[in-house]
């Protein structure tokens, strides 16, 4: 990020990836010492969303305070590539999916002005999103109007156990990984954890607390993120609870392999769901569907089946459910965690 700002020159990157992920802590952090205008979006229409942005353009632009609005989108972005053009300045716009879709023709505006503007302002404009499919069909894809107009982009993941580890100084390894296990390397679901505590009341604290913000996380996610939560939530229930195979989700879920596939594609497009192919195989039949994601193959292994005592308030009843199935459980993880290793002593003896 930083060689781009320092180019001088009009630069365009696109920065996305999954929801608590990091990356509005990533852009605040960059542009905290720089001139700036950051604005996100919001899960409304036209007329709200461009009234937000013209007032962080205008505060940022002009001493002029009150209701003033510009006219349309084309108009306020206008005006900060015309900023621009004197001084370097970067416009973040987060959330850029909420904005797009309420106001259809933003892309294309975007690729005028850029095509209009680029050699001679000194823009860098951000644009960050949590849809990955949105921004990778609308924003990076071949037909999408902005395509070929950015000169970066960056696809934030979650951390990995080496990186997870740094997080805390206080747990045991054993522990390290338990909470890698638990929680993955989610930077937002990591907050959570306190390395002053037993694993044991980490638990009790977030997953078996119905007052804490990770107790309904994936189902919140989900409910952000697809219109029907409730058949994701069974296909989801179904990998997490040893259905791997699409034969053995569609009978755990009930449905036909052709709808479970649907909805398996986009959980993938989500990031949640990943398909492997075993070493050998060749025909897709034979795939092996798993989460991705630690934090909700815990939550969806261990959370539903014990949800009516936890609205009870009985923590420690859950947790001793919980407890003798963390060895079986952290198999897969500990696999996971072997593979990051080896892929790091090859990237040692291998350096780019």
């Amino acid at each position: 990020m930083d060689c781009i700002y320092l180019s001088d020159k009009f630069e365009f990157a696109v920065i996305y990836g999954r929801r608590r992920v990091g990356k509005t802590a990533l852009i605040n952090q960059f542009i905290k010492d720089k001139k700036a205008i950051y604005f996100m979006g919001v899960e409304s229409n036209a007329k709200q969303n461009l009234e937000n942005f013209s007032k962080n353009v205008l505060e940022f632009g002009t001493s002029i305070q009150g209701d003033t609005t510009f006219v349309s989108f084309q108009a306020a972005l206008e005006y900060v590539f015309k900023l621009a053009e004197v001084e370097r300045l970067i416009l973040a716009i987060d959330e850029y999916p909420y904005v797009a879709r309420s106001s259809k023709s933003l892309a294309s505006t975007l690729q005028l002005l850029i095509d209009k503007y680029k050699d001679r302002s000194k823009l860098m404009l951000i644009l960050c999103g949590s849809s990955m499919s949105y921004i990778e069909d609308h924003v990076l894809a071949y037909k999408a109007p902005l395509y070929s107009r950015r000169t970066a982009q960056m696809k934030l993941l979650p951390f990995d156990f080496s990186d997870t580890c740094q997080y805390f100084e206080n747990f045991s390894d054993e522990d390290k990984a338990l909470i890698y296990g638990i929680v993955g390397g989610t930077p937002q679901y990591l907050l959570q954890m306190n390395d002053q505590l037993s694993i044991e009341d980490n638990i009790k604290n977030t997953f078996l607390n119905p007052t804490s913000s990770l107790f309904e996380e994936p189902e919140n996610l989900l409910k952000q993120e697809v219109r029907e939560p409730a058949l994701y939530n069974a296909i989801i229930t179904a990998i997490a609870t040893g259905a791997s195979r699409m034969a053995e989700i569609s009978t755990k879920v009930g449905e036909d392999t052709s709808v479970c596939a649907s909805y398996l594609k986009n959980l993938m497009a989500l990031g949640l769901i990943q398909k492997e192919l075993p070493y050998g195989e060749k025909t897709s039949r034979k795939s092996i569907y798993s989460l991705a994601d630690n934090m909700f193959r815990f939550w969806y292994r261990f959370v539903p089946e014990n949800q009516s005592i936890i609205g009870r308030g009985a923590a420690d009843l859950a947790y001793r459910r919980i407890k003798p199935c963390l060895s079986d459980y952290m198999g897969k993880v500990f696999e996971e965690i072997c593979r990051q290793y080896l892929w790091m002593l090859l990237l040692k003896e291998n350096p780019q």
